[in-house]
């Protein structure tokens, strides 16, 4: 899959949390979310802001490196965070910031049309590849829908769509060691899983390693620190695939422990 297909797959991802928060009323978007200190409003304004420095880092690196560092100095605790990435969002009423979103998302979508598979583009940690930059933000947007869906009790149609957030869970294992501070266990992990069509996608196959399997989107919730392993249809066998999921992080920045178990399964 080129870059460009997985730009397509980031589009048709994004338009359907759309089709999720435009029938919102105006007090639905003040919902709070199972993100701390979230809003429904919060969640969309989180995947604007990113996406905007995501068109402007693919555009002008330079720029965006000077963004970065600036961004990075005022980061003195969790509410200065919030005030500098979502302070302006928040000020918009409901239909301006579903119209600032879908600006800035087809901002990116523009910019990414630039892109070719050998690009890396500088962003908050690392340089990425382009097809792994476009791939984060693909997480980020289905992620945090999700987060918006169980709000408003909401169920988006699975689609294989998520093999994107699946592959970039295999290949985080490692990350979600190390961002702890902890070596990366060496026994393998086998991960089987069920897509939404039936197709069946198979990672790390092995003779002798822990396995993971079970449906894909059980297994991309896990990754994204939006369901406990406990509360999912995962078969999860070995002591090192056990410690896995219970540490699985896909996404960048600090640590962080995911949801407790909700106990209804």
């Amino acid at each position: 899959m080129d870059v460009h297909s997985v730009l397509d797959d980031l589009v048709a991802e994004q338009a359907a949390l759309d089709d999720v928060v435009a029938p919102l009323d105006p007090e639905q978007w003040s919902l709070p979310t199972p993100s701390p200190r979230w809003s429904i409003a919060d969640q969309v304004g989180h995947l604007t802001y990113f996406d905007t420095t995501a068109a402007l880092a693919i555009r002008d690196t330079d720029a965006f490196t000077a963004h970065r560092d600036e961004l990075v100095a005022s980061m003195t605790d969790e509410l200065a965070v919030d005030e500098a990435t979502l302070g302006h969002f928040r000020s918009l009423s409901p239909d301006a910031q579903l119209a600032e979103w879908r600006r800035r998302r087809a901002e990116l979508e523009e910019a990414g049309r630039a892109l070719d598979d050998s690009t890396r583009v500088e962003w908050y940690g690392p340089s990425m590849g382009s097809k792994s930059f476009l791939t984060a933000r693909l997480m980020e947007v289905w992620a945090h829908g999700q987060d918006i869906c169980d709000t408003v009790g909401v169920q988006r149609p699975a689609t294989d769509r998520i093999r994107h957030i699946a592959q970039l869970g295999v290949i985080t294992r490692g990350w979600s060691y190390l961002v702890r501070g902890e070596q990366p266990p060496e026994r393998p992990v086998a991960v089987t899983l069920t897509a939404p069509s039936g197709e069946i996608w198979h990672w790390n196959d092995a003779d002798d390693a822990d396995t993971v399997t079970g449906p894909a989107i059980d297994f991309c919730l896990v990754v994204t620190q939006r369901r406990h392993p406990s509360d999912t249809d995962l078969a999860i066998a070995g002591e090192a695939a056990q410690d896995w999921m219970s540490k699985a992080q896909a996404f960048a920045g600090g640590a962080t422990s995911g949801p407790s178990p909700r106990g209804d399964r």
